[in-house]
């Protein structure tokens, strides 16, 4: 039986410091961390309920490109532990084993300079296979440390381009996860949401300029009741899922007993879910690579657009989610093509924060959503009772 997956947090951060050391010692110390002091993950398979969130963040991972996912709800209600677990339960990646920004061994838009020069010249570059990385950002977290930072001294001293690399490094072709996003700084929430949108991060300082591959599905949380993000960086993130607390006692109860049987003996746990883990990933690889085949009807993309434009949705973000949402969920349900239903389960979650707020409306703007939906596609009103 395969050995569960583990992680290890320290201050919040991933503990792997390829970005400090040499590439050689990177790979070894990598290697002696994921062989020793390290906890166990709750696996994503045994999560009850937030349905919502957990189709948002596969949808995400299946295509990055659809922006990523703002995860709006109550304390306590499982976020963090769902979006480690999702990292925990993707495949291991290919990456170039001395780079430090996980560059992709034939990806040239997913490779940094250092690796493109290398090949240009013919060198023989070692590829190994690395679990897909979670980096936590906290709070206090300085431009520098997330962007990375230029030695300007060793660059007029030696000639070089001294970089020591960031967290972005670390997240691309990962997952970058930031909790409490609506109490991070908004400049920083700029660069983060940049650097997603482009795929590239770019570092400049006193005329030197470096650059390197960015690419992450970022994932926000936040409380509500702490503030919401300005509407100009929530119409940045591709999604907005929104959880609420169980309130079935039943469920409730599976819950905790979940959380204990995990908590007393995690391997046990864990063994349990083996096989639903290893079918999702199963899943999730094939509908990656099944994604740029999808086809959707041009009807039904006139349709999205007709949505976006009734709901006086501004720029054209709301559109281009709403296809590759579709799209994404279509290849994770093994279908050829969009369907009614593909879009209707994910226009609320790409539109519902894009709508511009009326404090004298008390309409949900998931209902809202919907409403006009099912308007535009003909659909009939969903049975009250």
């Amino acid at each position: 039986m395969r050995s569960p997956q583990y992680e290890t947090i320290e201050n919040g951060i991933p503990e792997t410091r390829e970005t400090i050391v040499s590439p050689t010692a990177v790979t070894t110390d990598t290697a002696k961390i994921s062989q020793t002091s390290r906890r166990a993950v709750f696996p994503f398979t045994a999560i009850v309920g937030q349905e919502e969130m957990k189709l948002a963040l596969l949808l995400n991972v299946i295509d990055p490109k659809i922006g990523g996912v703002m995860i709006m709800g109550d304390r306590g209600t499982g976020k963090s532990t769902t979006i480690r677990a999702l990292a925990d339960l993707l495949p291991e990646i290919e990456v170039i084993a001395d780079d430090p920004f996980n560059s992709h061994p034939s990806d040239p838009e997913l490779m940094s300079d250092g690796v493109r020069e290398r090949m240009s010249l013919s060198e023989a570059i070692p590829v190994t296979r690395r679990k897909v990385q979670m980096i936590d950002l906290p709070l206090g977290a300085t431009e520098d440390r997330v962007c990375g930072t230029i030695d300007i001294e060793k660059a007029l001293a030696e000639g070089v381009k001294a970089f020591e690399p960031g967290l972005l490094a670390k997240a691309n072709r990962g997952i970058l996860y930031v909790d409490e996003v609506n109490l991070l700084d908004d400049h920083l929430v700029d660069v983060l949401l940049d650097s997603a949108a482009s795929g590239w991060n770019t570092v400049e300082r006193e005329g030197i300029s470096i650059r390197h591959p960015a690419r992450f599905v970022l994932v926000g949380s936040g409380n509500p009741e702490e503030g919401e993000l300005r509407p100009q960086l929530l119409d940045r993130f591709g999604m907005h899922a929104e959880i609420r607390t169980v309130k079935e006692p039943s469920l409730r109860v599976k819950i905790v007993e979940q959380r204990t049987a995990f908590d007393q003996n995690p391997p046990e746990f864990l063994g349990e879910y083996q096989l639903s883990q290893e079918e999702l990933q199963r899943r999730i690889v094939e509908a990656q690579e099944r994604l740029s085949g999808i086809n959707i009807d041009y009807d039904l993309r006139v349709k999205i657009s007709q949505v976006c434009s009734e709901l006086d949705v501004d720029g054209l973000r709301g559109d281009i989610v709403t296809n590759r949402a579709a799209k994404a969920l279509a290849a994770f349900e093994g279908a050829t093509e969009v369907t009614v239903d593909h879009i209707g389960r994910v226009i609320t979650l790409c539109l519902r924060h894009r709508l511009r707020k009326d404090p004298l409306e008390s309409i949900d703007s998931g209902n809202k959503v919907q409403k006009v939906f099912r308007q535009v596609f003909g659909l009939p009103e969903p049975d009250q009772n």
